[in-house]
């Protein structure tokens, strides 16, 4: 029979006659996807069900091929300790072969890492020293002319003698020491014998007169005295 008008009100109307024929109530049921008095969406339950249930599945497959993984990776490839002592091989045998060899690369390691420390620590002190032993041995003849300037009584007083004596001052703080004693036993490994005279009262050559200071820094000698040296007679 044809029909006008909207094809879900003549759904409706069937239903309804088929349902008046058959003596029961009509059952009516509101297919449309937008709620009319919310204005929002609607969701099958069904749906809503098989997708919660698909994310729980994947999420549980997904958390087993994590384990599966995790697992796999710390087992590695390693044989398991039953199997080896199954076969008569001492269990983690190759483990510690390798972990004694990683340390015995470890210490080899280290002790060339405290050797090349020292040797650029030592390296580093010998420059040090060198570079003051250079500046002090260049100073030298400043010296010589403060010391015979002294000897002729012109730095006896003003400023050029206070001068001097913070130059010979400032020299002391770099260790440089002045060689000029008297009434010592010569000593060839810091005295320069220029002449000898014979001496009384003596029983060893003994350093008369200093005739150019020397001058030494620690252990090093940088200059040594010359001196007149009485010897016994």
């Amino acid at each position: 029979m044809p029909h006008h008008g909207n094809e879900e009100e003549h759904n409706t109307s069937a239903s309804q006659q088929n349902t008046q024929g058959n003596g029961q109530e009509p059952v009516i049921r509101d297919n449309r996807k937008v709620d009319p008095v919310t204005g929002q969406a609607r969701h099958p339950e069904g749906g809503q069900s098989a997708s919660g249930a698909g994310s729980q599945a994947g999420a549980a497959d997904s958390d087993g091929d994590a384990l599966a993984q995790a697992e796999e990776i710390l087992n590695g490839v390693d044989v398991p300790a039953e199997e080896s002592v199954a076969q008569g091989a001492p269990a983690g045998s190759a483990g510690n072969a390798e972990a004694a060899e990683l340390r015995n690369d470890l210490l080899r390691l280290q002790a060339e890492y405290v050797n090349y420390r020292k040797r650029v620590e030592r390296d580093r002190a010998v420059a040090g020293e060198m570079a003051v032993i250079g500046v002090l041995n260049s100073l030298l003849p400043v010296l010589d002319d403060v010391d015979a300037a002294r000897q002729h009584g012109d730095l006896t007083d003003g400023p050029f003698a206070a001068i001097a004596t913070k130059l010979e001052n400032a020299l002391k703080t770099y260790g440089l020491v002045r060689i000029d004693e008297t009434g010592v036993e010569f000593d060839p490994t810091i005295h320069e014998a220029l002449i000898q005279q014979p001496g009384e009262d003596i029983e060893v050559d003994t350093v008369s007169q200093v005739l150019r200071s020397g001058y030494k820094s620690g252990d090093r000698v940088l200059r040594a005295a010359q001196v007149i040296v009485a010897v016994p007679a």
